[in-house]
């Protein structure tokens, strides 16, 4: 291909990338410019400290830690599910499956971010949700802990990729150096493999961190409707992302500070995960440079 071939498609790829940015920070503008109406008549400490959550209520409070708990409460459940799970996955595959096995593996599982969410949601509901209630009478028919389980499983395909990547580009030589000193495979993997790909590791449980949070149909579908501030696993809560759908599927006016509502949980929920997302990428960087500078 010649030089103006190579240009245009230099061209373009930087677009693509500009494209990106733009779109986010589309999104992040149009949060703001409603968030900044909800915040010159509810202040901005109230919002933040407050603890109780009904504005669509005849005595309206826009506290957003009842919707906070709930979204954290699902998420780190699911963190719970993926992470010891994921961890074990990745170590398997990475220094001990056979190359076959592997090949088959790894499509399984990315399979699973292939499932419709709201299928997840639904199992959640109808199988999960009475399987813990044979186990636990109490719970309650919409709770935070069936969700939270089978997001677990939704976000396992981010931690084993990465993580599974991230301990193969550990370099060769760190394992032939422990074997050299007698060391087993097993503690080769847990003592030299899995320290050395840390920050990828960490960064891979980041952004499935962020990605449960931002999840919307499996928490709108099992886990409720009721802004609570609990961290207690067995009843109904309400995520920032299921109030979003309830209130933009309702008959609230656009000019009401109920309907801004909206964009204040929305630009909370964004500043969230896009920190997240950037703690899981500068990990990414620093992992890269300490495998370059090893190697």
């Amino acid at each position: 291909m010649n030089r103006k071939g190579e240009w245009i498609i230099e061209l373009f790829l930087r677009l693509s990338a500009w494209l990106t940015v733009a779109i986010t920070i589309a999104i992040f503008g149009v949060l703001l410019w409603h968030a900044v109406a909800f915040f010159q008549e509810i202040p901005v400490w109230e919002f933040i400290t407050g603890t109780s959550w009904s504005p669509l209520f005849s005595e309206k409070k826009y506290g957003i830690l009842p919707l906070l708990s709930g979204t954290l409460l699902t998420a780190l459940i699911a963190l719970f599910v993926a992470v010891p799970l994921g961890l074990f996955i990745s170590i398997y595959l990475s220094e001990f499956a056979p190359k076959e096995l592997r090949q088959l593996a790894r499509p399984a599982l990315d399979l699973l971010a292939a499932v419709p969410t709201v299928v997840y949601g639904f199992l959640a509901l109808v199988f999960v949700t009475p399987l813990l209630q044979w186990f636990f009478p109490t719970i309650e028919t919409f709770n935070a802990l069936s969700p939270g389980l089978v997001m677990g499983f939704m976000i396992l395909p981010i931690i084993t990729s990465i993580s599974e990547d991230s301990m193969r580009g550990v370099p060769s030589n760190l394992r032939e150096a422990a074997f050299a000193l007698g060391s087993s495979k097993w503690q080769v993997a847990l003592k030299v493999v899995l320290p050395a790909a840390f920050s990828g590791v960490t960064a891979s449980i980041i952004l499935a961190f962020s990605r449960a949070l931002g999840e919307t149909m499996i928490v709108a579908i099992a886990a409720g409707q009721q802004a609570r501030l609990t961290f207690d696993p067995t009843v109904a809560i309400q995520t920032a992302s299921t109030y979003i759908i309830q209130l933009s599927l309702g008959d609230v006016s656009q000019s009401s500070i109920e309907y801004r509502t909206i964009f204040a949980v929305g630009l909370s929920l964004f500043l969230l995960t896009f920190l997240l997302n950037n703690l899981s990428f500068w990990l990414r960087s620093r992992f890269k440079n300490r495998q370059k500078s090893i190697s």
